[in-house]
């Protein structure tokens, strides 16, 4: 003879009768996007997505770029040491 286990009950708060509706969830959507600072990005690629291609022109190009100076943080600085890495 075999028992069964009894299966787990499902929470209350997983019932589908306790869910928003979809318009007060797409409001929430909505609100987060706008916390997350979403909506400048989308904006932002928006624009990306219809501006002109940079140039692959070398001529468009200066012939001496400086290369960029990057600063190393102190604290960077020793995890970088303190992994072995050297930074200078």
């Amino acid at each position: 003879m075999t028992t069964s286990t009894p299966r787990p009950q499902r929470p209350s708060h997983l019932v589908h009768d306790e869910l928003a509706t979809p318009q007060e969830m797409a409001a929430d959507c909505r609100a987060a996007g706008r916390n997350l600072g979403l909506e400048a990005r989308l904006e932002r690629a928006a624009r990306a997505a219809v501006s002109a291609p940079p140039s692959l022109r070398f001529e468009d190009y200066p012939a001496e770029v400086g290369k960029r100076e990057i600063q190393v943080s102190e604290a960077a600085a020793r995890l970088a040491a303190a992994l072995h890495l050297h930074l200078d």
